[in-house]
């Protein structure tokens, strides 16, 4: 049974100041405390409730809520092991936006309105502010979960943007890159064979940074259904780069490997046209005779990091470069003119979606193709048919052929 002691303050200057202290029982059976009461019946009253909520198992220790938030982050993230990758992310996330903020924040002192406002007051671009919130709302679950709290205020809660966030948002997918297929064959000329291929089994297959990175030559492959068949590029990994985290969160080096498949659209067989499979096959002659264990790999033979094909391979292919005069040890190099400034290899895999929407590929297998989840109950019912995917590789070989007649070209790679 609760009850309430009285308190009288002896601090100088408080004159005597009377309070009250609610003591209730606790689940494992010791005396708990609340201080700073006004009237005995108050204390009464709330150290009743506790003594209720803990009969009904709904009961939240106070001195738990009234935690800093980063201690429970912390303690949330050395508990869970996501994917490196995402795990190094949300350490970003925390550690650059959301412990600066709220570190030292008790957890039931944290409200959806402060959080909004302070997401809609960040500095960063916009879908990185949101994922913040996301996290956010990731360790409050779980601290509800914890009994910790008995309500996470993030929870399925969509974030009211202010007008020049959202004007923002529509500049910036406005200039959101993909690549025609003019320009898309430019740059793979440009780039070579090697690094050629893969810029355009981007564009016209459709895998993903870290997904092409992880194939090998023997992921080419044959679909067979009925009587149709085509050649295919199994994508059953990723290569993923990221810095690895000790428990506590402490940067412990890097990473560059293979690791698993983030969901189960992600893995699939990409349906290659035929131009596109003639080009890979003649790949696999080549990082073959070199002794390479990828198709799409360093001078070396290693994962490419994505700042350094950015870097080395894209930003001189798609913006151009300046000529430069014979040195001891270097020839000289040509100037090369702008094709497609600020192209990158995410802006080809966006051409292959949009080239899928372009020549009517059926959403059954458009999603399919691109490694993404289609929702709705369309999703059970429908299904790829070799009538479909025959019109889509007929349609991804007729834009090819086209640009090549556009370009004037009889071979993909320069002769001289």
């Amino acid at each position: 049974m609760a009850y309430a002691e009285k308190r009288v303050s002896t601090a100088k200057g408080s004159k005597g100041k009377v309070t009250w202290r609610a003591r209730y029982l606790k689940p494992d059976g010791t005396w708990g405390s609340e201080p700073g009461f006004p009237t005995k019946r108050t204390a009464e009253d709330w150290g009743d409730a506790q003594e209720a909520a803990i009969r009904e198992g709904r009961w939240i220790d106070p001195a738990l809520s009234r935690g800093p938030f980063g201690e429970w982050a912390r303690k949330y993230m050395a508990d869970r092991q996501p994917r490196g990758r995402t795990r190094n992310t949300m350490w970003e996330k925390l550690e650059t936006h959301i412990l600066p903020r709220w570190e030292y924040v008790p957890l039931q002192g944290i409200t959806w309105y402060d959080a909004e406002s302070w997401a809609n007051g960040l500095s960063c671009d916009d879908s990185t502010a949101t994922k913040c919130l996301t996290i956010m709302s990731q360790i409050l679950t779980g601290a509800v979960d914890a009994k910790r709290l008995l309500v996470n205020p993030l929870a399925n809660r969509r974030r009211s943007r202010p007008a020049s966030v959202k004007a923002s948002v529509r500049a910036k997918a406005d200039t959101d890159l993909w690549i025609p297929p003019k320009e898309l064959l430019l740059c793979a000329r440009r780039a070579g064979p090697l690094d050629g291929t893969h810029i355009l089994t981007t564009g016209f297959a459709g895998p993903r940074w870290g997904e092409g990175l992880a194939l090998r030559p023997e992921s080419l492959g044959i679909r067979q259904e009925g009587d149709f068949s085509c050649p295919t590029l199994a994508i059953v990994d990723e290569v993923a780069e990221y810095t690895v985290r000790n428990p506590d969160g402490t940067k412990a080096g890097q990473f560059l490997g293979i690791e698993p498949l983030k969901t189960a659209e992600s893995k699939r067989d990409a349906d290659l046209p035929p131009f596109l499979h003639e080009l890979l096959v003649d790949q696999v002659e080549r990082v073959e005779a070199a002794g390479f264990q990828w198709l799409f790999c360093t001078r070396t033979g290693g994962h490419w990091r994505r700042a350094n094909f950015g870097r080395q391979v894209m930003r001189p292919v798609a913006d151009g470069r300046t000529a430069l005069p014979a040195t001891k040890g270097h020839a000289p190099r040509a100037a090369w003119e702008p094709i497609k400034p600020g192209a990158t290899m995410r802006g080809a895999r966006h051409t292959h979606d949009s080239l899928q929407e372009q020549i009517g590929v059926k959403p059954a297998l458009a999603y399919e193709q691109a490694g993404h989840k289609r929702p709705g109950i369309k999703s059970v019912y429908q299904h790829p048919t070799p009538a479909m995917r025959q019109a889509r590789l007929d349609g991804l070989q007729e834009v090819f052929e086209r640009t090549m007649w556009a370009l004037g070209w009889s071979r993909i790679w320069d002769e001289s």
